[in-house]
């Protein structure tokens, strides 16, 4: 990594030995030394922009709780978002919420592969072999994302606390978003504020739906999870549902609570 200085993943209970695989593509707001702040003022830089608020406490408290592997990107979405293929055109996004990224401007193709190379790759390399291993020991794994979303987005409010996304493949994300009306908690969706047509679903479909494997994508409302308390909490929560969504989609009876 010579221009990053610093992994771009890292693996977090890596000999879970529950039937779900977690992911975090966006748990991080570190800026690698080497992009400088790509133009931005320091707010922008500790904001949603940069990073999913509180998902990766949420992401490792589930990895505790559930005994299950979690890969969580370690690089700002800035740089690169770990949840986009490079022929995407924001992969490397040149516009924040109401102001341009001025060091992602005019980038040269061979600057968007060395960030692909070196901040995707190794992400999804990493997620790649904790998957391979669980099917070296005969499992079929559910993969689960954790992303977190902001309340208000480009002036519009967003009346929603979770959503529950899916590629193409839906029997866990609709299981769930029933169980959460049953529950009463939480005001949940699917497909919400995100959907495949929003090309957020790229890590399910590349590391889940073609190895013919369940998923789901969460979103978490990021005032619900800006503190390491209201995380962990958010966690059972979630932790509650996915089980019992897991079960009723028909995946796998050794999943505990």
């Amino acid at each position: 990594m010579a221009q990053t200085g610093w992994p771009p993943a890292t693996i977090h209970g890596a000999n879970g030995k529950a039937p779900f695989v977690l992911g975090c593509e966006h748990a991080s707001a570190f800026m690698p030394q080497f992009y400088g702040s790509l133009g931005l003022d320091d707010a922008t830089l500790r904001s949603h922009a940069a990073w999913d608020i509180g998902a990766l406490d949420v992401a490792l408290r589930l990895c505790a709780q559930l005994d299950a592997p979690l890969v969580a990107g370690a690089i700002s979405r800035l740089v690169y978002d770990c949840n986009r293929p490079l022929e995407a055109p924001d992969c490397i996004p040149v516009q924040g919420e109401f102001d341009p990224i001025p060091g992602n401007t005019g980038l040269t193709e061979a600057q968007r592969q060395a960030r692909f190379d070196e901040i995707h790759t190794p992400f999804h390399h990493a997620l790649a072999r904790v998957i391979d291993a669980k099917a070296a020991e005969g499992v079929r794994p559910v993969l689960v994302t954790v992303h977190s979303f902001t309340p208000v987005y480009r002036g519009r409010t967003r009346e929603l606390d979770l959503g529950y996304l899916f590629h193409s493949r839906g029997e866990i994300a609709r299981a769930a978003v029933r169980i959460e009306a049953e529950r009463g908690v939480m005001h949940a969706a699917v497909n919400e504020p995100y959907s495949a047509a929003d090309g957020v679903t790229y890590t399910l479909q590349k590391h889940a739906e073609a190895r013919g494997l369940q998923a789901v994508m969460i979103e978490i409302r990021n005032d619900l999870v800006d503190t390491l308390e209201a995380a962990r909490s958010m966690a059972g929560h979630l932790m509650e549902t996915l089980v019992r969504a897991v079960e009723i989609a028909g995946q796998s009876a050794e999943v505990r609570a």
